[in-house]
This record gives C-alpha cells, sequence and structure tokens, in this order.
C-alpha cells in the first residue's frame, strides 16, 4: 500500500503541530490509563471488561479495532501478571493436568 505524503509527514515541509498529545498516534497510543496506575480492584475490572469484549471484537471488530483491543489486554494481562508472579495455577490447567484427564476432557477410569 503507497503511503500518501501526509502519511509520510510530508504534508508540511515547515513543520507540522506536535501530534504526540495521545490521541491520534496509531501503533504508539496509549490507550486507556496505564495500567501502573491502575489500583487491584480497578485492574480487575479492566481485565474483566476486555475479556468480556474480546469475542465479539474479534468476530466483528475492525482490524483497528481488533489491534487496539490485542494491545490493552496485553498492556494490563502483562500488568497483572507484574503484579502476581506466583498466582495459584489450577492442576487441570497445566498440560500435565490435561493429559491426567484424557482424551476431550474425559477422566481416566
Amino acid at each position: 500500500m503507497a503511503l500518501t505524503d501526509a502519511a509520510r509527514g510530508r504534508a508540511c515541509p515547515g513543520g507540522c503541530p506536535d501530534r504526540t498529545d495521545g490521541h491520534d498516534e496509531r501503533g504508539s497510543t496509549m490507550i486507556g490509563v496505564d495500567p501502573d496506575r491502575l489500583d487491584d480492584q480497578q485492574l480487575m475490572k479492566e481485565l474483566e471488561a476486555i475479556h468480556r469484549t474480546r469475542h465479539d471484537t474479534l468476530l466483528h471488530g475492525s482490524n483497528d479495532a481488533l489491534h487496539t483491543h490485542n494491545v490493552r489486554m496485553a498492556q494490563l494481562e502483562g500488568e497483572y501478571l507484574r503484579r502476581h508472579p506466583r498466582r495459584p495455577v489450577s492442576a487441570g490447567r497445566t498440560r500435565e493436568g490435561a493429559r491426567d484427564r484424557g482424551p476431550a476432557g474425559v477422566p481416566p477410569a
């Protein structure tokens, strides 16, 4: 896809207004509040909301919406994992636990 002069930054050779105010710089914009500034309750609320909207965004969102969703989800999940590196892991959610269930999730006899 060819870039326009404006997309290449050539539209204002004498200098353009600074667009780094965090409003519309695709690929570098912070989406929402920086996760490390959220308290634990706010972080969980954000994680619950993004997981709730994930399926619909995947199926029906534009490519830009899906990209934005991916970036935000990674930010929030990364912050959660940073805060909870030793979070409890259910045995059934591990490879060994899955093998113990047998094929198609059926427990061994």
